[in-house]
C-alpha cells in the first residue's frame, strides 16, 4: 500500500528550533496582513507558481506547461530569482546569455523556448517594472513568476501552489525539523492548488480523500498532475530514443543534481535496468573532482551502459571540461513534462486562458474583445491590477 508523504523525514529533536522559525515567519505574514509590509498589484496578468516546502515539487515543468499553453496566443515572460547565478540585479536573457548569468532553470527555459522573454531579478517588483516598461519587452502580455509563493511583495492575479504527492504539507513540519518554509495554513493564499508527481493509477476515491484532507476553501481549485518522461536526448549529439528502448539489463548511471531525485529513481526502477545512482545537491556546480568521479563511476560499469541525467543538470554540466569521450557519447538527458489527471486539463487551461484574456493589456484576444465592446457601448475596462483571479 502506498503512503502519501512517504518521502518526508522529520527531525523531531529540531522541533524547538521550528517553533522559533515559525514565530519569525508568522510575524512577517502578520505584517503583510496588517498592511505594514505592502503587496503590490500590477496592471498586467501575473501568475505565480511556487510551493511552501524546501526542495523540488515540479515547479519548472509546471511553468513550462503554462508557457506552452500561452505562448502561441500572447507574449509571455518568465521572471525568476535566478538561484546561484553569478550576476546581480536585473538580467534579461538573450541568445548569448550563459547559465552562470541567469541560473540553470531560467537557462533551460530559454533554450527550450527561444522566443520567450526570460528575466531574473531578486526583487520581483523591480523585475516586473523592467519587463513592462523597457522598450525591448514592453509588449509582454503575461508574466509567470517562478518560485515566488513566499515573495509577498508582489500580489499575483493567480497564485498557484504546488504540493508534492509524496511530501504532502499536512504531514510535514516547519524548518528545520521538516521542510516547510511556512505553516501549512499558508495554503490559503493559493487560488489553485496542484498535487504534483501523483502515481499514474490515482483513483477518483483517492482524489476525494485528498481533497477532504487538504481542507481547501471554496474559492480554491484543486488539480492533480503526474510526470511524463519524453524520449532520451543525447547531450553531446543528436540521437533521440524512447526510455524503454535501451537494451535489457542495460547498466544505467543516473546522474542528478536536483532537490528530489528519489521520484526519478523510483520511476526508472520499473524498467529492467541495472541502476546506479550518483546524486549531488540541488543546483550543484560540478567541480573538477566531480567530473573525475563521473568518469570513474561510468568506467566501472560493464557494457552496455549509458548515463541518464536531467535537463536542469545538462545546463550545468554540458560546458564543464574534463568529461571523457566515452561519457560524452553515452550521456542522455531525460526530458520531463506534466500531465493533468482525471480529465482536469481542459478546466485548468480554460481558467488560465480566461484570466489572462480578461486582464491582458496587449494580447490579441483582449484587443478583439475590446473592439467588439466598443461597437456596443462607450464603457472602458478596468485595469488588471484591480481584478484578481478570484473575482473572475
Amino acid at each position: 500500500m502506498r503512503t502519501e508523504g512517504d518521502f518526508i523525514k522529520i527531525h523531531e529533536w529540531l522541533t524547538p528550533l521550528s517553533w522559533l522559525y515559525g514565530l519569525g515567519v508568522g510575524f512577517r505574514n502578520l505584517l503583510f496582513k496588517l498592511g505594514i509590509l505592502k503587496s503590490r498589484a500590477f496592471d498586467i496578468p501575473v501568475i505565480s507558481v511556487g510551493n511552501i516546502t524546501v526542495g523540488g515539487s515540479g515547479k519548472t515543468p509546471h511553468v513550462e506547461y503554462l508557457v506552452s499553453l500561452l505562448k502561441d496566443k500572447m507574449k509571455v515572460a518568465v521572471l525568476s530569482r535566478g538561484y546561484k547565478r553569478k550576476s546581480k540585479g536585473y538580467v534579461l536573457a538573450n541568445d548569448d546569455t550563459t547559465m552562470r548569468e541567469i541560473g540553470d532553470e531560467p537557462y533551460q527555459m530559454k533554450q527550450k523556448f527561444p522566443e520567450l522573454y526570460v528575466a531574473v531579478d531578486k526583487k520581483r517588483t523591480e523585475g516586473i517594472d523592467r519587463l513592462t516598461h523597457d522598450e525591448q519587452t514592453k509588449d509582454v502580455d503575461v508574466i509567470l513568476l517562478d518560485d515566488a509563493y513566499q515573495h509577498r511583495y508582489v500580489k499575483p492575479g493567480v497564485n498557484i501552489l504546488l504540493v508534492d504527492y509524496h511530501r504532502l504539507i499536512i504531514y510535514d513540519k516547519l524548518l528545520p525539523a521538516g521542510c516547510l518554509r511556512e505553516p501549512k495554513e499558508g495554503k490559503s493564499r493559493a487560488d489553485i492548488v496542484i498535487i504534483t508527481k501523483c502515481p499514474k493509477d490515482l483513483r477518483p476515491m483517492e482524489y476525494r480523500v485528498l481533497m477532504k484532507t487538504l481542507d481547501l476553501y471554496p474559492y480554491q481549485s484543486l488539480y492533480f498532475t503526474t510526470l511524463i518522461y519524453d524520449n532520451l536526448k543525447q547531450v553531446y549529439g543528436t540521437e533521440s530514443m524512447p526510455i524503454n528502448s535501451l537494451p535489457d539489463r542495460c547498466n544505467v548511471l543516473l546522474l542528478t543534481g536536483i532537490a528530489s531525485p528519489k521520484q526519478m529513481q523510483n520511476d526508472l526502477s520499473v524498467y529492467n535496468y541495472n541502476l546506479s545512482f550518483l546524486s549531488f545537491s540541488d543546483h550543484h556546480n560540478f567541480s573538477k573532482k566531480d567530473i573525475r568521479t563521473i568518469n570513474r563511476k561510468f568506467a566501472e560499469l560493464p557494457s552496455p551502459k549509458v548515463i541518464i541525467t536531467t535537463e536542469k543538470d545538462v545546463a550545468r554540466i554540458k560546458f564543464v571540461e574534463g568529461l571523457n569521450d566515452e561519457v560524452k557519447e553515452s550521456m542522455y538527458a531525460l526530458p520531463v513534462r506534466i500531465q493533468f489527471m482525471l480529465g482536469q486539463e481542459e478546466d485548468f487551461n480554460n481558467k488560465i486562458i480566461n484570466y489572462v484574456r480578461k486582464n491582458s493589456r496587449n494580447s490579441i484576444l483582449v484587443k478583439t474583445k475590446d473592439d467588439n465592446k466598443s461597437q456596443n457601448s462607450n464603457n472602458t475596462r478596468n485595469g488588471a491590477g484591480s481584478i484578481s483571479f478570484r473575482n473572475n
